[in-house]
């Protein structure tokens, strides 16, 4: 019954699904991935930001690598139906409207409005994923939504952490950790033989750092998620200029029941219209 409550498929045939986690960008090449559906984690805070503008009315968010390209791409637009977000070393860019804070993202402020979005490292990691059949954004206050698009698709699985400055960052092993756990968990109620093969050792790494940080996975123990994240290396970096309660809600589980997907033919982050 609550399979078909989140409109979880049923395989008439039993299959194993590869999981790969991938703990930086630069572990993988972007040939990995072709033929995949991969998830980009930047829990602080990129990944954590384009969930709550599209869940709270953003028309779109177009990720770019680039400042410059950035405003180049909101020249074209209306002026009234754009705005300029992300952040350089943390903090807001001279000139843009909004910086990389997810609070910030408010329906007052985005509602009806494409975001032209470009952060240090989450935008680059899914940049950098562009080959994949299918892309998604992951973090922890969507998690369980990502967990049963993917539960619904065939396709192997990659779970790319964004890090921090090029450094793996405890928080998005973290993430994908908690994904994999509750992948697995579905299988072992819901999935009717099928199975995650989960047993590459980033993949191992992040589930078993799920378990060890997070005290009571079964349980969504989010305390122990946000004691970890302001440990870490991004959520360090957040404490310092002064973010801590940003870190505190982007280790909060299952706020929104959306999944942003990349559009790759019109280079645009959505919520599909199957889930509207």
């Amino acid at each position: 019954m609550l399979a078909a409550r989140h409109g979880i498929a049923y395989h008439s045939e039993t299959m194993t699904r590869h999981v790969k986690v991938h703990l930086l960008p630069t572990l993988f090449e972007p040939e990995e991935v072709r033929g995949g559906i991969t998830v980009i984690i930047d829990v602080l805070r990129a990944s954590t930001t384009i969930t709550h503008a599209l869940a709270h009315g953003a028309q779109a968010v177009i990720p770019v690598g680039e400042v410059a390209e950035a405003r180049q791409v909101a020249a074209l637009r209306p002026i009234e139906r754009v705005l300029l977000g992300g952040e350089r070393e943390g903090v807001l860019i001279e000139g843009f409207d909004l910086d990389n804070n997810p609070l910030a993202y408010s329906s007052e402020v985005v509602s009806g409005k494409t975001i032209i979005f470009t952060t240090s490292n989450g935008t680059k990691a899914l940049l950098r994923a562009r080959e994949a059949d299918r892309i998604v954004v992951g973090s922890f206050v969507n998690l369980q939504a990502v967990v049963h698009a993917l539960v619904d698709d065939t396709r192997p699985l990659h779970l790319v952490c964004a890090g921090t400055e090029g450094k793996i960052s405890l928080e998005d092993v973290l993430c994908a950790g908690g994904i994999c756990h509750r992948l697995q968990l579905w299988a072992e109620t819901f999935g009717g033989g099928d199975n995650f093969d989960c047993n590459d050792d980033p993949t191992q790494l992040a589930l078993d750092l799920y378990w060890f940080r997070a005290a009571a996975p079964e349980d969504n123990d989010a305390a122990a998620i946000q004691e970890a994240s302001l440990m870490s290396r991004g959520g360090r970096n957040c404490q310092r200029l002064g973010f801590d309660h940003q870190v505190s809600h982007a280790a909060t589980y299952d706020l929104f029941d959306i999944v942003p997907e990349y559009i790759k033919s019109t280079g645009e982050i959505i919520v599909p219209r199957s889930q509207e």
